[in-house]
């Protein structure tokens, strides 16, 4: 079985800046493990656990995503997801006027036929930051929450099939197939 994504990929200097920002908030920013650059991204879509041998022809079918045009972002805030009244996840909010929900769309359609589910919730663009094991304390939240990120736009040219492997550390990461957008 292979564990895959589909990820649009952002471009190194926005996250480098987000990552340099969010250190700078923190007030003890060595006590976190924020998400190294590497694995910083927009999932598009989470496939989960495959057969090995549906890689290929799933790679195959997403070709059609080269068809598609490069998305322009802009960066809009700092937030967190809570699981139970705790901040579990620092994210950076994305927002974007490109019709990137008809790729999302597609992709869900497509996948189908590999009896991969398509996901039922809406969409909500996010880069996440930081996965939080310990509960940071209200300044960190306001810190984040407060901040303004000014304006940060960028252009996203590739998306990215991807697979992640669990280990007891992290998830380690490997491209299968990069699509360039037009």
């Amino acid at each position: 079985m292979v564990r895959l994504f589909v990820a649009l990929n952002i471009p190194s200097d926005i996250k480098e800046y987000l990552l340099n920002t969010c250190r700078h908030l923190a007030v003890h920013p060595d006590k976190f493990r924020w998400e190294t650059p590497d694995k910083i991204h927009l999932t598009l879509k989470f496939i989960g656990e495959v057969e090995d041998n549906l890689v290929d022809s799933i790679k195959t079918e997403l070709d059609f995503i080269k068809n598609y045009h490069s998305f322009n972002f802009s960066v809009s805030k700092f937030d967190f997801f809570f699981r139970n009244g705790e901040p579990k996840i620092l994210w950076a909010g994305l927002k974007t006027d490109d019709p990137i929900d008809n790729l999302i769309e597609e992709i869900n359609r497509r996948l189908e036929k590999f009896s991969i589910p398509a996901e039922r919730r809406k969409f909500k663009p996010h880069l996440t930051m930081l996965r939080i094991k310990i509960h940071p304390g209200e300044k960190f939240i306001q810190a984040f929450k407060n901040y303004e990120l000014g304006k940060l736009n960028f252009t996203a040219k590739n998306i990215s099939l991807i697979r992640s492997r669990l280990s007891t550390a992290s998830a380690k990461y490997s491209e299968i197939k990069k699509y360039k957008l037009k």
